[in-house]
């Protein structure tokens, strides 16, 4: 029996409200036992930054380069990871010994797998020399040089919770969060995955222009609108919800432009019913029918949008916390999984999740200086 460790997952998620952190006690494998977690949030500032380095990560064809913002960015970003890793450990009075390894994410900045491009920013090196414990990052490179989509990443994680809580299957479980991306579990075989479209990230900037507020909470506004079913049709027509999967998609791929017209409201509810019909859309692309659809990340926290999409899916719908999840902390969880998964050389990504030919493992390890 492979040993157990004790790793750290960190995540900063296209949202980019914050940095998740979570604590799970794992073996990569079959053993998930999900300890504690934190969260450190962004401050505008900060945000204001990140969509800075957004903008100026478009324009790049090289991974590695830093021009001003993207290295601002990057600067803000270790800094936000080391002090959330550092204030954890403090508060629990744990020392860093205490800790096997980290998974850093990073902050994605732009995607387009299509170009054999994904870019995310973090300084790995920093972040162990400054918090003393080995660390694992860059997970997506190697997935999309061996031709894969480098997205979604959380799958193997999923298939591990499902196990875990002995669901019946085939179930499916569903991340909202900038994007939203779906897991299928079979009765055998490696789950298949891919982003469905938009999570919360449209909405979010919707209310941020127009408000300047950094989200609809509780969807309370677009419980007030109307969905405004012509604007609705423009926004499904965009071609990446016929294309088959594997597939994936950068932050922004889609454009608020059919609801300008709108108001708040009204706009903030066609943009929630945007999420749902495009999940309900991927729900048919997949093997077969699942029997539930398990919702985490933000979007589990938006009763409007759940209950869209309870209407329009034609599947019973659940969030992570009936199961004993927490809906907030899964993919920073998976990233402490998908560490001691890197350290033991096993395969991070399958064919049916981003479409490497074979399993591919992927990270770079890095120990403190």
């Amino acid at each position: 029996m492979a040993e157990t460790m004790r790793a750290i997952g960190l995540m900063s998620g296209t949202s980019m409200d914050g940095v998740d952190l979570a604590l799970l006690e794992t073996d990569g494998e079959e053993i998930v036992r999900p300890v504690t977690a934190a969260f450190r949030p962004y401050h505008e500032d900060e945000r204001a930054i990140l969509r800075r380095a957004l903008e100026e990560a478009a324009t790049l064809s090289d991974r590695d380069a830093r021009p001003p913002a993207l290295a601002e960015a990057e600067a803000v970003v270790t800094t936000a990871h080391i002090q959330v890793v550092a204030d954890f450990l403090g508060a629990r009075q744990m020392t860093p010994d205490m800790i096997d390894i980290v998974g850093f994410h990073g902050q994605t900045v732009f995607h387009a797998p299509g170009r054999g491009l994904t870019i995310q920013i973090g300084d790995g090196q920093r972040l162990a020399d400054e918090i003393g414990i080995p660390v694992v990052y860059d997970f997506r490179a190697a997935d999309v040089a061996a031709g894969g989509q480098g997205a979604p990443f959380v799958p193997a994680y999923h298939r591990a919770l499902v196990r875990s809580s002995e669901l019946p299957l085939p179930v499916a479980v569903l991340n909202i969060g900038g994007v939203a991306n779906v897991t299928f579990i079979g009765r055998d075989g490696d789950p298949v995955a891919f982003d469905t479209g938009p999570g919360n990230a449209l909405i979010d900037d919707l209310m941020r222009e127009r408000t300047g507020a950094a989200l609809d909470k509780d969807g309370r506004l677009a419980a007030e609108g109307r969905v405004d079913e012509r604007a609705l049709a423009a926004l499904m027509s965009h071609p990446y919800f016929e294309e088959s999967y594997p597939k994936s998609l950068d932050r922004n791929a889609f454009s608020r432009s059919a609801v300008s017209s709108l108001s708040t409201a009204d706009a903030a509810a066609t943009l929630t019913a945007f999420t749902a019909a495009s999940i309900t859309a991927a729900l048919r692309l997949l093997p077969a029918q699942p029997g539930r659809l398990v919702v985490c990340g933000g979007g589990a926290r938006n009763p409007t949008l759940l209950s869209a999409l309870q209407e329009r899916a034609g599947v019973k719908v659940s969030t992570a916390e009936e199961f004993g999840w927490s809906a907030d902390s899964v993919e920073a969880e998976a990233f402490a999984y998908l560490a001691v998964r890197s350290r033991r050389g096993l395969p991070l990504t399958f064919p049916g999740t981003t479409g490497v030919e074979l399993p591919t493992r992927g990270g770079v390890l890095v120990r403190p200086r």
